[in-house]
């Protein structure tokens, strides 16, 4: 991605263009339907460069600018509400630099010395959902979310169920005040309500939806149609701003929390959550870091620290800017690093025999997401990390998503008092011998279907959406058919039928649900080839080659008549290699490498042909395989008529939300257009089709100086070859 001072104008008006949408995207996500897919960081490093470009082209600065919008889209689940005041945004800054200019400009504005005084207050930054309080005559009227920042939405009713929300004030208090804060889930209720919704799934035999951080839980819970419902989740609220009053309370911010939380507003928290300081650089800063070193044991998410301006009438005077005010700023947290203790380290089986340590750690709030347990990847990468049950690990979210030890931080007399953790020999699911193939960097179960773990993966890889598509067949039936011993293999999954009458004395199974998916069952009988032999779950074998085998060659008789030749080609060339002097390794990699230069089908390359080799040669994975398809009445792919177009022989790659079309339609066109479709981006990709919401793809492409286009592009190039 090229620097802002490197981009023309046109590159410039571009990427304001692909800003617009991208932030636009994220923010509905956030704000109207409570399920965020990009973390604070990332967001925020979006808005920093849409401004950072602003700032040096103003005279391309969009109608649509994310830096004039508040908030997203209200959800229409409730009433609008106008608010009386608009309900801003804050400006970030995240250095010491960016806090400095932050008070010279305040001080600049109101004539105030860089080294004189200037009354300010710093609080947390909750990561909750904003709320405005409208009372009048002393009783609550009205709750409204912020919204767009001019219209919310009524949640009144819910509101009277969060704790620190009084429903009525003493008569001291004005004819007409709006209070104006957070609402917010603890972290011990965010883990409590995702228990219970994991129980009642269970119970219901569904798979938990479960909520992915305390921000969430608490937005979804605040916007509950049923109030009854608030009422259960435990929310709380804490006080960041006042709307419109009909008389002023006091002179400060200071004096007015005093008074605001006298009157009943806050839940009651063992933080006050307000200093009061002189408005220096170095104030700021040493509160600032207390609170980021404390963030881990507070009882309830923060993302920063909010630093405002004490004195009301020095607030008037600064006034705002477009969608924020001048007289406050927050001061953004950088992508989380915790500190927590590892319990253990476990190993799982997965659907292939991949063997994977996970390491269990104590319960650790990490970038809004309670972690608890994150993968180790393989061996070699614990053997690095040097990791010793007992350790205290450093954990941090990778591009603030994904889970991850980055080091242990015990001390080195610590860390040596403990036992070095040693790889497992053996499966700890069947006790079968681990293997690692000289080269690779994962080992494997020799166990196959003889191995538990690996059975129910492999069960559950065939009924899959991308396999034989089977809704009713969930992960709980799977593992009850196959400890009640009704279902070992696929092609047991088409014979369940068989033991209706056993399954129907189960405890959770009724006519109409057994009925059902047995339905089910029955019409994913007629797959494709490409799934029917997707369904096997291959190794190195996804719908991508398992399309391309099934339009290339034909049905499942042929593709295995074809690879029984190549199997032959293999033979041979080894053979020939190892007469010339190459060992056992090189000269069968010689081989596949001729095997598939005899295929010649594109992507499908020396590892693809040896898996499934390998795979065919095992006589029990044959038997499975034949097991499953006899149950099938298997249908030929029908072979794509491609259209000459300009992306013929391409690559391209789908990333973020298509809207005229669906990822899969995408995929159908570009395949009917000669193009090859791919899921990750390489030097290799041609092309890039970004909707909005592409994130690390779309960088990714823009530093290998892949072509990217938007959808309507793309369309057009569709409707041009058609």
């Amino acid at each position: 991605m090229k620097e802002v001072e490197d981009l023309t104008d046109v590159e410039a008006a571009a990427e304001l263009e692909r800003l617009a949408g991208e932030i636009s995207h994220h923010s509905e996500l956030y704000h109207t339907h409570d399920r965020p897919v990009l973390e604070d960081a990332a967001y925020d490093g979006l808005f920093r460069r849409n401004e950072a470009i602003e700032k040096r082209f103003p005279h391309l600065v969009r109608k649509d600018t994310p830096s004039k919008k508040v908030g997203g889209p209200i959800s229409g689940k409730f009433a609008k509400v106008t608010h009386a005041r608009p309900m801003l945004s804050l400006e970030n800054a995240f250095t010491r630099e960016d806090v400095a200019e932050k008070l010279s400009q305040i001080r600049r504005f109101l004539g105030v010395a860089l080294n004189a005084p200037l009354p300010m207050d710093s609080e947390y930054k909750i990561d909750g959902l904003s709320v405005s309080l409208r009372y009048e005559h002393r009783q609550l009227t009205c709750a409204a979310t912020r919204g767009t920042g001019e219209v919310g939405e009524n949640v009144t009713a819910n509101a009277r169920f969060v704790a620190g929300i009084p429903q009525s004030l003493p008569e001291d208090a004005p004819d007409l005040l709006e209070v104006r804060g957070e609402v917010y889930m603890s972290k011990q209720a965010f883990l409590e309500i995702n228990e219970r919704i994991t129980r009642d799934a269970q119970a219901a035999g569904k798979e938990p939806k479960l909520y992915s951080n305390p921000r969430n839980a608490a937005a979804g819970s605040l916007r509950q149609i049923s109030a009854a419902k608030t009422a259960e989740r435990r929310l709380g609220f804490l006080i960041h701003g006042l709307g419109e009053t009909s008389e002023p309370l006091h002179a400060s911010w200071s004096e007015v929390v005093t008074l605001l939380q006298g009157w009943g507003f806050g839940a009651p928290q063992p933080q006050a959550g307000v200093w009061h300081h002189d408005g220096s650089v170095d104030a700021i800063m040493e509160i600032y870091e207390r609170i980021e070193e404390e963030r881990a044991s507070l009882p309830f998410d923060i993302d920063g620290v909010v630093h405002k301006i004490d004195d009301l009438s020095l607030r008037d005077r600064l006034g705002q800017v477009s969608r924020t005010p001048r007289w406050a700023f927050a001061h953004k947290f950088p992508a989380e690093r915790v500190r927590t203790p590892l319990n253990d380290i476990e190993i799982q089986v997965g659907r292939t025999g991949r063997i994977t340590p996970v390491a269990r750690v104590e319960p650790v709030n990490v970038g809004g997401v309670i972690v608890s347990n994150t993968t180790l990847h393989n061996e070699d990468h614990v053997r690095e990390l040097d990791l010793r049950i007992g350790d205290t690990v450093v954990l941090q979210r990778a591009g603030d998503v994904i889970p991850q030890i980055v080091a242990y931080s015990s001390t080195p007399d610590r860390h040596a008092e403990l036992e070095p953790w040693r790889f497992p020999t053996n499966c700890p699911t069947c006790g079968s011998t681990l293997e690692r193939a000289e080269g690779e960097a994962d080992t494997y179960c020799t166990g196959g279907l003889h191995c538990e773990a690996q059975i129910v993966e492999r069960l559950k890889h065939v009924v899959s959406r991308d396999a034989l598509n089977i809704d009713d067949v969930g992960e709980k039936a799977i593992r009850e058919f196959h400890e009640i011993g009704i279902l070992a293999q696929p092609g047991d999954i088409f014979r369940l039928h068989e033991h209706r009458a056993a399954i129907l004395t189960r405890k959770g199974w009724g006519t109409s649900s057994v009925d059902r998916m047995l339905a089910s069952i029955e019409a994913a009988r007629r797959p494709t080839t490409d799934r029917a032999l997707y369904a096997l779950g291959i190794r190195h074998i996804g719908r991508t080659v398992t399309k391309a085998l099934a339009r290339e060659i034909g049905g499942t008789e042929e593709i295995l008549a074809r690879f029984r030749d190549l199997e032959v080609i293999t033979t041979e060339a080894k053979a020939d290699y190892l007469a010339r002097g190459l060992d056992e390794a090189k000269a069968r990699d010689r081989g596949l490498k001729k095997a598939a230069e005899t295929l010649a089908i594109a992507g499908i390359g020396p590892e693809i042909i040896g898996s499934m080799l390998s795979f065919l040669a095992n006589e029990e994975n044959r038997a499975i395989a034949f097991d499953l398809w006899k149950e099938l009445e298997i249908q030929d792919l029908e072979k794509v008529k491609t259209l000459q177009s300009e992306v013929s022989g391409l690559t391209v790659v789908f990333t973020g939300t298509l809207v005229a079309m669906s990822r899969d339609e995408a995929k159908a066109q570009a395949e009917k257009l000669g193009a090859k479709v791919s899921g990750s981006i390489s030097a290799k990709t041609d092309i890039l089709v970004a909707g909005p919401g592409a994130g690390s793809k779309l960088a990714k492409a823009q530093s290998l100086g892949v072509r990217t286009m938007d959808e309507e592009a793309w369309l057009s190039i569709v409707r041009s070859a058609q």
